[in-house]
């Protein structure tokens, strides 16, 4: 491309630095350099991530010819680039992109009228917008609002038609009349936004790695998404096999299907583990690509391994109540290293007594990946290693019981959720319907019990008892849907009678208290009491059981250290709320947005206690990097909206006015 290089050549700055050239660039020839594979998005760049504010923004700001910031690229050879989407780059050399891939991109959809090919992302974001001749404003397409009024004219067919045939027609209009040269003016100032100049820094040089290119990326990205040292990791690792990412995501959309929602970054880690016995992206910087793609295979078929036992011998066995993900990829290390044959009594059991540890304690809450590092070299040798690690985690707390004070919380966004789950799942209880087990592999498979209020919420708040109340813990327990619906509201003195009367014993398999003046509503609160101490029983009975032998003696520190901290604050309280905070994530993933994290579990910064549980939350925001974090808090007290704006987020108490903000920001 001739004109290109000479066009180029022409704006070259004469003030070069070694590596570094500085040179000026019309968008249209941007544009172009795209179309003929001479500019490329390098396979580290995340999609595109702007809103229509933003989109809005930049389109202002060009018009109004403010500054909008300069591109940064790399050239490198053509034939060691590793690009994002398809289509051939051009021969010899070719510049990638590594800031301003948000603005091109946002230019090349809106004078293109189609995103450019390495677009991934919601186009949403960019087709359909509008300009008013008379306020200057730029807006997206409203047919109420401008499909009768001349003063709207579509952008996007400006650019592609030309001012041109727009100015014949707006000369033609006699809406126009009377301010006709301002008008045309305004059409000519939108048109001539591809001829503004771009300032480009070029990095050029045979010394420059991938390593020191994200790093220059990072440094100079500062208002965008930064890489993480696994975006890194995978850079590099797609830098020799290109269909690293794609192989990743499909491993993670089959344990989707599956019911279990795993994140790039926790597959990664598994890799690392399994490969290198360390959970630092760092050293897969000393991993060949066949050595990856084995990684990978071990990755996948430890994490079925694992899903398998879990689900079969816990009856954990679907999203909401995995808990600990983090404890992933040290357990994949552990049985990739055995060659999956693990002893199926002892050491499997010995293996699960420390997962549900893990998540009871919040391990891996804070400063993951030194803990989980620390955790990888308990397990480095043969035999024994198990022992090791359970004594590490002994000493972290000094006493593995559990006690009646734990169930001391409420919601199921509390870590014990998972724990009284897993007793339903595992032991002998019995469904009050019908008298029949409830044990994992009596039901089909992915067959979820729902949430019970023994006491039903409806009769505690009537009789005064708060929301933390209500909805405790230690009122939780699981039926089928069809005897969660028959049992509905019905007062407990009455019904858990005549459960009791058709089953004998399913009470007690619930480890609900027999005595029936406890089920009366003003003994609620000892109907509590007694309940959390049966459910202590009854999980270190389990405990003990996955362990082999009596639980580990009590360290003298225990009694240093509180055995129970206080219930955290937040978190959703029923099926009901649970239900609804799903509609919302199918809502936003229907829309191309990412769907929150359910029961997100707040954690200080510096030392990784837990602080709140949000009913649903967007740490990294709606627009990864780019947004401020958001939270969805139904029916939560102050406590948690202190927490929320202490963290930094962006908080809403109820579901339209959460919708609302996400219309607005980010197009439907």
């Amino acid at each position: 491309m001739e004109w290109g290089k000479r066009e180029l050549h022409q704006r070259q700055s004469v003030g070069c630095t070694r590596g570094k050239v500085r040179f000026g660039m019309k968008v249209s020839v941007v544009l172009d350099f795209i179309d003929h594979g001479q500019i490329a998005l390098p396979e580290f760049q995340r999609g595109y991530v702007w809103n229509r504010d933003q989109v809005r923004s930049l389109m202002q700001s060009l018009y109004r010819r403010y500054p909008v910031g300069s591109l940064l690229v790399w050239t490198t050879q053509t034939d060691k680039a590793v690009t994002r989407g398809e289509g051939p780059l051009a021969p010899g050399a070719v510049k990638l992109l590594l800031d301003g891939q948000q603005r091109i991109t946002t230019l090349y959809g809106i004078i293109r009228g189609r995103p450019p090919r390495f677009f991934e992302g919601n186009a949403h974001a960019f087709t359909g917008l509008w300009f008013n001749l008379a306020t200057e404003t730029f807006e997206f397409y409203s047919p109420l609002k401008m499909k009768e009024d001349p003063m709207w004219i579509d952008v996007s067919e400006l650019m592609r038609e030309g001012a041109g045939p727009f100015i014949a027609r707006i000369a033609a209009n006699p809406a126009y009349a009377g301010d006709l040269g301002t008008y045309i003016g305004r059409v000519n100032a939108i048109h001539d936004i591809k001829s503004i100049d771009f300032h480009v820094d070029d990095i050029t040089g045979e010394e420059k790695t991938v390593d020191l290119v994200v790093d220059i990326f990072n440094r100079v990205n500062s208002g965008g998404t930064k890489l993480s040292k696994g975006d890194l990791a995978l850079a590099k690792i797609c830098a020799e096999w290109p269909q690293a990412r794609e192989e990743l995501k499909k491993r993670l959309g089959r344990w989707s299907v599956a019911g279990f929602d795993f994140k790039l970054e926790l597959l990664l880690r598994c890799v690392t583990a399994v490969l290198t016995g360390q959970a630092l992206f760092e050293k897969l910087a000393e991993i060949d690509t066949p050595s990856f793609e084995r990684g990978l295979q071990q990755a996948e078929k430890a994490i079925d391994f694992l899903l398998d036992l879990i689900g079969s011998r816990l009856g954990l066995d679907f999203d909401r109540v995995l808990g600990s993900r983090y404890s992933f990829p040290l357990m994949a290390r552990y049985v990739v290293a055995r060659s999956f044959k693990l002893d199926p009594t002892k050491e499997t059991g010995q293996l699960l007594f420390w997962y549900v540890h893990s998540f009871l304690w919040g391990r891996y809450a804070g400063s993951t990946e030194s803990i989980l590092n620390r955790d990888l070299t308990l397990i480095q040798q043969p035999d024994g290693s198990l022992d090791q690690l359970i004594g590490g985690l002994r000493i972290s707390r000094g006493d593995l019981r559990v006690h009646a004070a734990d169930f001391i919380a409420w919601s199921q966004g509390a870590r014990f959720y998972p724990l009284l789950y897993m007793l339903t799942r595992a032991c002998d209880t019995r469904d009050w319907g019908t008298g029949l087990p409830l044990k994992a592999h009596t039901l089909n498979k992915m067959a979820r019990l729902e949430l019970h209020h023994i006491f039903p919420k409806a009769l505690l708040y009537k009789h005064g008892y708060e929301r933390a109340d209500v909805n405790a813990l230690a009122n939780f327990t699981f039926q089928t849907k069809q005897t969660n619906l028959a049992l509905s509201d019905r007062d407990p003195t009455e019904y858990l009678h005549a459960v009791e009367s058709q089953f004998p014993g399913a009470l007690a398999s619930h480890w609900v208290p027999t005595d029936e003046s406890l089920w009366r509503i003003d003994r609620y609160r000892d109907f509590l009491e007694e309940r959390r101490e049966r459910l202590a029983d009854a999980a270190n009975a389990f405990l003990e059981q996955l362990y082999g032998a009596p639980l580990p003696a009590v360290l003298p520190t225990a009694a240093e250290r509180p055995v129970a901290p206080p219930p955290l604050p937040g978190g959703f309280a029923d099926a009901e709320e649970e239900t609804l905070l799903r509609q919302v994530n199918e809502w936003l993933e229907a829309h191309d947005l990412p769907a929150g994290e359910l029961a997100y579990e707040l954690c200080d910064a510096e030392t990784g206690a837990p602080v709140a549980v949000f009913d649903l939350a967007w740490p990294s925001g709606l627009q990864e990097g780019l947004s401020q974090p958001v939270a969805l808090l139904i029916d939560e007290d102050d406590k948690v909206h202190e927490a929320a704006n202490q963290a930094g987020f962006l908080f809403f108490t109820d579901v339209e006015a959460f919708r609302r903000y996400a219309s607005e920001r980010i197009p439907a």
